[in-house]
């Protein structure tokens, strides 16, 4: 009986140094690390959009195909915007030949101006000196006149002093007391005198229509001076009409720029009617398919780029004490049951999991309860650590992190 006792006494010890062992053992491997199996597998996921509406004319992919960045994915009915690019082309190519028109201007208008205003101020010159010839014209008129006039008054007096002298000889000749001869010379003499009379009414007549003829030529000159005057305001008018040439000129350049743009802007609408992968993936949600009209942002499909995949480990707030980035990390994905990656801690987020979410809790209440938060944490796996592809966003997977 004692023998039976003190056997099981010996094996309760054993029980119990083999239970301290093991807790040893236990405390000795979890020492030092944080472990959680709220984590997944993350990557970039991007969605493929169109960037113009349009009609679906091919689509060149499959569901979960593996495509190259460049790719193409899918192509728009390009024919409306290659209209597009050849009524731009035709617009730039206008109003190229409409600016090079405007800019053949500029000098023509400039040597037209300097010309103008040259010729006009010479045409003023010539009108001032008309003007002074015909007012000296005027004056010469006037005294050829004032002579005039005393050479008929003169001729009158000798005209009527010598009827006179008929008259008186006349009775003389009566009488005898004079000869017939003396006599006829007086008459003679007195018809000179009424023909130089006549003479001298002609002569101051036509000192009269000599004035009349000057006068019209000082208006004439006056009117050609009033014209030149307004011809040279005109052409005064010159760098005015050059700057609006040159006004022209720009606006045709400007012109000439908006249409590269629109040609530019036409040459991108037509690229953009071939959709390409932006980097290298697997092709995910395709919702496009041929005939079908898209429109300019319209989600076609989703990219998965697993060539650059990582760990999002939603960590407790009370294992973060000393978790650092850098730190060394294995992880185990649930789906490859038994293999190991390894891999770091690249870095902790900002804020915990409920503060990012659609609706962050309010803890300004009198019914608070604490609850222990998450916070995400980013590892990244080491080089060649998943050469196949195997792992996939949204796996999960338990992450250790060795914190010591």
């Amino acid at each position: 009986m004692a023998l039976l006792q003190q056997s099981r006494v010996r094996v309760l010890v054993l029980i119990v140094i083999l239970l301290a062992a093991g807790a040893g053992v236990w405390y000795w491997a979890t020492s030092g690390r944080e472990s959680t199996d709220d984590a997944q597998v993350d990557a970039r996921v991007t969605q493929i959009a169109a960037r113009i509406p349009g009609t679906v004319a091919r689509v060149a992919i499959s569901d979960n195909q593996l495509v190259e960045a460049g790719a193409v994915l899918v192509e728009l009915d390009p024919r409306d915007y290659q209209v597009a690019l050849d009524k731009a082309r035709a617009e730039l190519a206008d109003a190229e030949a409409n600016a090079l028109a405007a800019q053949s201007s500029i000098p023509i208008a400039s040597t037209s101006a300097a010309s103008g205003v040259t010729t006009a101020r010479g045409g003023v010159l010539q009108a001032q000196s008309g003007i002074a010839a015909a007012e000296k014209e005027i004056e010469a008129a006037r005294a050829r006149l004032v002579s005039a006039q005393a050479r008929l008054r003169e001729a009158e007096a000798n005209a009527t002093k010598s009827a006179r002298d008929v008259e008186r000889l006349r009775g003389l000749l009566a009488k005898d007391e004079i000869s017939q001869q003396q006599f006829d010379a007086t008459t003679a003499a007195a018809e000179a005198q009424k023909a130089a009379v006549d003479s001298a009414r002609s002569q101051a007549a036509e000192a009269e229509a000599g004035i009349r003829v000057a006068e019209s030529r000082l208006m004439q000159a006056r009117a050609g001076a009033d014209q030149a005057h307004a011809e040279l305001q005109t052409a005064q008018t010159g760098p005015s009409q050059v700057a609006a040439t040159r006004a022209r000129a720009a606006a045709a350049e400007a012109r000439v720029m908006q249409a590269r743009a629109t040609l530019a802007q036409a040459e991108l609408h037509l690229q953009y009617t071939t959709v390409k992968a932006p980097a290298r993936g697997i092709v995910s949600k395709k919702g496009v398919n041929v005939g079908q009209v898209v429109q300019g942002g319209q989600p076609l499909l989703a990219l998965v780029q697993i060539d650059d995949v990582w760990i999002t480990a939603n960590f407790k707030e009370t294992q973060l004490k000393n978790m650092r980035p850098g730190q060394r990390a294995t992880i185990d994905v649930d789906a490859y049951g038994g293999r190991e990656y390894k891999g770091k801690v690249d870095s902790l987020a900002g804020a915990t999991g409920a503060r990012f979410s659609l609706l962050p809790p309010e803890n300004a209440t009198g019914n608070f309860v604490k609850v222990v938060q998450r916070v995400p944490v980013k590892i990244v796996l080491d080089a060649g650590q998943d050469p196949e592809h195997l792992l996939r966003p949204g796996m999960s997977v338990t992450p250790t992190v060795h914190v010591k």
